[in-house]
């Protein structure tokens, strides 16, 4: 019997990369939601648009292919663009983009259709809260924004992106602030999902710590 798992957590928290590994150990398929509005949010700013003119994005949106591949990579209209769309300007675009109701109406029902065969490890925002509702297991991952911008930080070291903790970690915290007071499906913990604090776990340990919760489910 498969599951569908809800992870979320605030930017950086590395929900996406537990995910990832989490999707491996179970050989579940991993969708990283956040990716979604990344991608939206990124050829929106390419091609000059306002990132709060919304009719203009769902425009957009209607016109624009996302996949996300179970190897990871992400394809935007038959270009895969990981690496483009984790700059500091998309993130920001990103969480700029995901206020929007309509916008987040149109990525919902692609992403609940995306989870509908079961088997899958939804990592984002609101996923436990608004997108899998009916998920069987909830994770809201964590970390204290030091961390999350020191990992960030040296992610961006080791791709040769100039980095600057300080800015990192204001950033991160700008985010945090953005995306927990929007109006429409703010970040929060839904009621029965578990708390896991990865601060000063390692990606190993974290994935071990989610793996023990499925299996409990499970029995």
């Amino acid at each position: 019997m498969k599951i569908n798992i809800a992870i979320d957590g605030p930017s950086a928290a590395g929900k996406s990369t537990i995910a990832k590994y989490l999707a491996k150990e179970l050989n579940y398929s991993h969708l990283d939601t956040g990716a979604m509005y990344r991608c939206v949010a990124y050829k929106v700013l390419n091609m000059g648009i306002c990132i709060e003119d919304e009719p203009k994005i769902i425009e957009v949106i209607k016109n624009t292919v996302i996949e996300l591949k179970p190897d990871g990579s992400i394809y935007l209209d038959g270009k895969q663009v990981n690496d483009e769309i984790r700059t500091n300007e998309v993130s920001m675009g990103a969480s700029n983009v995901s206020k929007l109701e309509k916008v987040r109406e149109e990525l919902v029902a692609r992403q609940q259709e995306m989870a509908k065969s079961k088997g899958v490890i939804m990592d984002g925002r609101d996923i436990g809260t608004v997108v899998l509702k009916d998920a069987e297991v909830k994770i809201f991952l964590t970390a204290s924004a030091e961390a999350r911008a020191l990992r960030r930080h040296k992610e961006n070291i080791e791709k040769g992106i100039p980095s600057i903790l300080e800015e990192l970690t204001k950033e991160i915290e700008a985010r945090d602030y953005q995306d927990s007071h929007r109006e429409h499906s703010p970040l929060k913990k839904a009621d029965d999902a578990i708390e896991v604090d990865s601060s000063n776990l390692t990606i190993a340990e974290v994935v071990n710590k989610i793996d023990e919760i499925v299996k409990q489910k499970l029995k």
